[in-house]
């Protein structure tokens, strides 16, 4: 992967025209002239400016998106691309209608790898389900088709694919990311001989479609949160350890996790290669892997299109060990966060010391905190993060016994109730007898509410089982935040007695 600095979703403008058919005309080298010309894109941004998006990284156009929105018939029967786009004039555009029809999309040869198709489906999704519509339909190409034209129909090649007894990229990937084939379209693409000019119809439903019956919004106002619950095992090196990490952002991403917590230390198995010397030089080793392992991450928060918050690991500057994590975004930004509060055992046996920096930080799902295992137990910082606007407080955590954990279990839990926020805890279970001060480890993942009518009446939104590894998804409400804070039965951040007692302290914002 090249260096990114920076990755981002924006909206189709007008003046990216240049960069956007250079990129057609390599993207598409196969099919001259395959680019849109300036007065279709005009057209297109003018009818629907929501469905046009690009993705950039470092500023560079690496793929796009484009869509109109069609009614349910126009899909239900027999169609060219020429008929569905009203020979690319989008005269087929209808507002009210119920299907986002998929125009357009590609991704530069260059960036291809980095599952940023994914994202523009993604991308695709929400929209669909924002707008209230029915489903997201497309025409997809068979570019594999010809080298079996000969032995076998469209519809037989199809379920060939289907079955993995042929390998065709473009439709595997399509199924891969849940639309499913409905029909064969003939004559579609004027010109697409690798198809044989065939086309296969694909459809995602939307499970959330109701029939509107007010002006649809296309505000996000739910978050999926994914905690990973990890176990503590042997590691050969670095690159295993890594291997199991992948596999869990992996799996949050198809699910469509927003964020992916790592839990405190999570990195410790790779110590045992250091088990041989003293317990404050064996972490200062661990804590040569944090840099290489951190940049893994924001490269698969980028891949995955999920906003990874790193657990914690240890982390030297200016000689002092601390204990740091990282919000990886998934649009490439790197931000740092620390301990502020190191333990008694942390400060005696590793020699660490306490961070000095406190922020929240601003995501493409509201602004977040984190605050690392004992830092939960002092309500005067995540006061601080809520007064900066918090809706979602992270906390990785690390901890051997179940006294330790029910001492984060109920701090946390209280913070989501005095704060008017949502807390999401995840810890490691397991054990590492080859580990020096990491023996044991006991946690129960979890996602906290206030305690309200709109929520849970205990305030357990989810809870993983104890002491087994696995992953815990839960989807918060960021609307049912606003009413708590306006019109609950308590209203604990509006009543405070700001008269008699008055807390202060300083947030940092600071980028790694």
């Amino acid at each position: 992967m090249q260096d990114i600095e920076n990755i981002e979703l924006n909206y189709l403008s007008l003046d990216d025209y240049q960069e956007l058919k250079e990129a057609m005309i390599e993207a598409y080298s196969s099919m001259p002239d395959s680019f849109w010309r300036k007065q279709e894109i005009k057209n297109l941004l003018k009818k629907f400016p929501e469905g046009q998006v690009v993705i950039k990284i470092n500023q560079q156009i690496a793929g796009c998106a484009f869509s109109i929105i069609v009614d349910e018939e126009k899909t239900d029967t027999q169609h060219t691309y020429d008929e569905i786009t009203g020979n690319s004039k989008f005269t087929t555009h209808n507002p009210n209608g119920d299907v986002l029809y998929g125009i357009e999309v590609f991704i530069k040869p260059e960036f291809r790898g980095m599952r940023l198709g994914r994202r523009l489906y993604d991308y695709r999704k929400e929209l669909c389900e924002k707008l209230n519509l029915k489903s997201v339909a497309f025409g997809g190409r068979i570019p594999n088709y010809h080298n079996y034209a000969d032995e076998l129909t469209p519809k037989e090649y199809i379920e060939k694919v289907r079955l993995k007894e042929i390998d065709d990229p473009v439709l595997n990937f399509q199924m891969s990311n849940d639309f499913h084939p409905k029909r064969v379209l003939k004559n579609y693409l004027e010109g697409d001989n690798l198809s044989n000019e065939y086309a296969v119809l694909l459809e995602w439903d939307n499970i959330y479609y109701t029939k509107p019956t007010k002006a649809p919004t296309i505000t996000k106002k739910v978050v999926r949160l994914g905690l990973i619950q990890w176990q503590m095992r042997s590691y050969a090196n670095m690159e295993e350890l890594m291997h199991q990490a992948e596999f869990f952002i992996d799996s949050l991403s198809g699910y469509r996790s927003d964020f992916a917590l790592f839990p405190e230390y999570f990195n410790a198995p790779l110590m045992a290669d250091f088990n041989h010397l003293s317990e404050p030089d064996a972490i200062r080793e661990l804590a040569k892997f944090t840099d290489v392992i951190t940049e893994k991450l924001s490269e698969l928060a980028i891949s995955y299109n999920i906003n990874i918050i790193t657990g914690s690991m240890p982390y030297v500057e200016n000689e002092n060990l601390l204990n740091v994590g990282f919000v990886c975004h998934r649009d490439g930004r790197v931000e740092r966060y620390e301990k502020l509060h190191v333990t008694p055992d942390e400060e005696k046996v590793w020699g660490l010391v306490g961070g000095n920096t406190l922020q929240t930080f601003d995501t493409d799902c509201g602004k977040i905190g984190v605050l690392i295992c004992y830092d939960s137990e002092f309500p005067e910082l995540s006061r601080l993060l809520a007064d900066d606007g918090m809706d979602i407080l992270f906390v990785p955590f690390l901890t051997d016994t179940q006294n330790g954990f029910s001492r984060v279990k109920h701090c946390a839990q209280a913070r989501a109730i005095e704060n008017e926020c949502y807390v999401a805890i995840a810890g490691s279970v397991g054990n590492l007898p080859k580990v020096h001060n990491m023996d044991i480890q006991y946690a129960q993942s979890m996602v906290f509410t206030p305690c309200d009518f709109a929520f849970p009446s205990n305030g357990v939104k989810a809870e993983a089982t104890p002491n087994t590894e696995m992953i815990l998804i839960a989807d918060v409400d960021m609307d049912l935040l606003r009413e708590l804070n306006q019109h609950g039965s308590v209203r604990n951040l509006q009543d405070r007695r700001l008269d008699i007692f008055q807390l202060k302290g300083t947030l940092t914002n600071r980028v790694k």
